[in-house]
């Protein structure tokens, strides 16, 4: 009896569904990423409340102001100060008009040095509501040293 030789040759797996899912899960984890964090400055070191708390939702439309303690404020990974703070916000606006946003809609998230003095704070939130921007979210450190937002 003759056994019968198979033929020796490359046999190559199909790829294409372990591709797929490798782009879902991207795809997933892209959709989940909670990207808060990303707009945190380590400079700034938050002062803690007993009535802080954390938001609610998340915010339909913000724009993250963050002020040191030397009075230098950070929006948008740029050092801006305070006298050129109107010509920047004019820039955000834009863009979030652009973008089909409404002013009404967007929230300013003020994240203040706790060493700031609290008129630099008052003076930031003038100078956005000058700008038309009605919604602020102040950020402060629970005393179990969880960041959260306090609304205003």
């Amino acid at each position: 009896m003759r056994i019968k030789r198979k033929k020796s040759g490359i046999h190559e797996g199909d790829l294409t569904p372990m591709i797929d899912m490798t782009f879902q899960l991207i795809a997933f984890f892209m959709v989940l990423i909670n990207f808060t964090d990303a707009e945190q400055d380590e400079r700034i070191k938050l002062p803690s409340s007993a009535l802080a708390k954390p938001p609610e939702g998340l915010f339909e439309s913000s724009l993250t102001l963050q002020l040191m303690k030397d009075g230098n404020l950070a929006m948008a990974d740029r050092l801006v100060s305070l006298s050129s703070l109107e010509s920047q916000l004019r820039v955000e606006i834009q863009m979030l008009k652009s973008q089909g946003k409404k002013l009404e809609d967007t929230t300013v998230i003020i994240r203040a040095d706790g060493n700031v003095k609290t008129g630099l704070v008052q003076q930031l939130i003038k100078q956005c509501q000058d700008m038309s921007l009605s919604k602020f979210a102040l950020r402060a450190k629970q005393q179990d040293d969880h960041f959260v937002t306090r609304e205003r």
